[in-house]
């Protein structure tokens, strides 16, 4: 017989159980209340979202065209497949975008940089020059080096949208809308279509740099060797040619013009020249009685520095002139101007000519030339200056090292008869639907006296004429009617019996149309190395794209 007491038990627990029933069946209730009632329009918007797919519509970067109008850099046109469900594997709708399309590969590379993705400190991140066109995003490509790099806001475009609403199956139903792209706008260059191809032919088994401009600073060619092609970089699949552009020892992707510093040689001398008239150290009246060596004894031993002509056959030039110098590169005689002179004058002289700093032409990556100095010498070598080292400055030897960019608008200075211009490579860039005319050059007067000028000239007009040293050009007024103003220059480098070989010229030497510096690393003699190449640069200005011009 059950108690009182067991009776009671039970009748708590059942109203206990009915009571968690009831609490239960209340909650749920209030969720399905909550989810249909309160969230329902939310959850709502959730369900239709899973149906409308975003497909982003890349936008074409503008164009980089030649002075001519010539497209060097463009963009093809390429379909894509998109796949809305990857599992399912539908395929369905097909659309088209844009990939960047370097038409004269290697020959531009170092003038039109390459395109490289966003790295992931960038990702999400507005370029504060351009915030207009919104965060970076992974995967999205942007200029790297080059224009590319120096010209991103105006060659990148905005990208477009399209609403696309699926089925569960991942099929296409209908376009919801649609928002354009804002394509990128163009630039254009002052290169030379027909020069820069054949700057780079000229170029292409050979290591170094040439670097073409006219006398305002306008590059009409600019070509580094070793070089690559940018296509290369953006194409996918290319991890093992990438790789091997990355780890080439001779760096294809360095760009000589502007980044790399060399010993000079006698392509320094006319600046010796300028600031030994200037500072009226010498006139035009001024002769030398060339020995052939000039010896030193010091504290430290005797030392012999002695002329090219001299060591090569054993010859002397007799009493000369600072032209005739200038035209025979005779080394005695500049031995004795850097002297007269002075290191600081000479220090003073080579950065009025803008060889201690950038030149700022408008592409990233350029470096400063080193002006030695005695202040230089004994920060960095712990050692005082000698009469020695002036005497190797003097013939663009020892520590100085130039740009062949810096060598080549410190020439164009004396060419333009004392007016040192700033390179540039873009004439006019589009922003939106008007053409803004890029910042013309910048020249300075650098306040030679035209008297000083002339007579630099003479001297570097002697040197492409018979008996000079640029032996490549002595046929060239003849044939032409022009005369060419260069200097050559042989400078040896830290490796025995290799030498940097230069060349720098203008022409017509009164008012000159082109103004170019020719490099080969290690290369040999400039007369017989750097001279052909430039005879067949100018062969072509003067000749087949003078007739292209017409």
């Amino acid at each position: 017989m059950e108690s009182y007491s067991s009776a009671q038990t039970q009748s708590w627990l059942s109203w206990f159980l009915k009571g968690v029933l009831i609490v239960g069946f209340l909650v749920l209730a209030a969720r399905l209340y909550e989810l249909q009632v309160v969230k329902g329009s939310y959850f709502r918007m959730l369900s239709e979202g899973n149906r409308i797919r975003r497909i982003e519509i890349n936008a074409p970067r503008g164009n980089i065209l030649g002075r001519g109008g010539e497209v060097l850099v463009g963009n093809r046109e390429v379909s894509k497949l998109v796949v809305f469900d990857p599992e399912i594997g539908f395929e369905n709708d097909l659309i088209f975008e844009w990939v960047r399309d370097y038409g004269l590969g290697e020959q531009f590379a170092h003038v039109s940089g390459y395109l490289g993705e966003f790295r992931s400190d960038e990702v999400d991140k507005v370029n504060p020059k351009c915030p207009n066109k919104g965060p970076r995003k992974l995967g999205k490509k942007t200029g790297r080096s080059g224009l590319e790099e120096m010209y991103e806001c105006t060659l990148s475009g905005k990208d477009g949208e399209e609403l696309v609403e699926v089925d569960s199956g991942g099929n296409k139903i209908r376009t919801l809308g649609k928002r354009n792209p804002v394509p990128g706008g163009d630039i254009k260059t002052t290169i030379h279509f027909g020069l820069q191809k054949k700057v780079a032919e000229l170029f292409s088994e050979t290591k170094g740099a040439v670097i073409v401009t006219d006398a305002n600073g306008e590059v009409l060619a600019m070509y580094s060797s070793p070089s690559y092609d940018p296509n290369m970089l953006i194409k996918s699949g290319n991890s093992e040619k990438i790789t091997e552009i990355l780890e080439n020892e001779d760096s294809p992707l360095f760009n000589r013009v502007i980044g790399g510093a060399y010993h000079p040689g006698s392509v320094f001398k006319p600046i010796v020249a300028v600031a030994a008239l200037e500072e009226e150290i010498i006139d035009e009246s001024y002769t030398y009685d060339d020995p052939g060596i000039i010896t030193i004894n010091s504290l430290y031993g005797e030392f012999s520095y002695s002329n090219w002509y001299f060591t090569q056959y054993q010859g002397k030039e007799g009493k000369i002139t600072l032209t005739r110098a200038l035209t025979r590169s005779t080394d005695t005689f500049f031995y004795k101007l850097g002297e007269l002179l002075g290191i600081d004058a000479l220090n003073s002289w080579a950065n009025k000519f803008g060889l201690e700093d950038p030149t700022g032409i408008d592409i990233p990556g350029e470096i400063a030339g080193l002006v030695p100095s005695p202040l230089w010498k004994e920060k960095v070598r712990g050692e005082p200056w000698f009469l020695g080292n002036t005497y190797h400055m003097s013939i663009g030897q020892g520590d100085i090292a130039l740009t062949p960019i810096g060598v080549n608008q410190a020439i164009s200075a004396i060419a333009s008869n004392g007016f040192y211009c700033q390179p540039s490579l873009v004439m006019t860039e589009e922003t939106g639907s008007s053409k803004l005319k890029a910042q013309s050059s910048k020249c300075l007067d650098l306040g030679i006296s035209q008297k000083t000028i002339d007579l630099v000239k003479e001297g570097m007009v002697g040197a492409c004429s018979p008996g000079g040293t640029g032996f490549t050009f002595f046929d060239f007024s003849q044939k032409t009617n022009i005369s060419v103003a260069c200097k050559t220059g042989t400078a040896e480098t830290d490796e025995k019996g290799k030498t940097h070989a230069w060349f720098s010229a203008f022409a017509p030497y009164d008012s000159p149309e082109i103004v170019a510096t020719i490099l080969v690393e290690r290369g040999g003699e400039g007369a017989y190395v750097a001279g052909p190449i430039a005879r067949e640069i100018f062969d072509y200005w003067f000749g087949e794209a003078q007739s292209t011009n017409d």
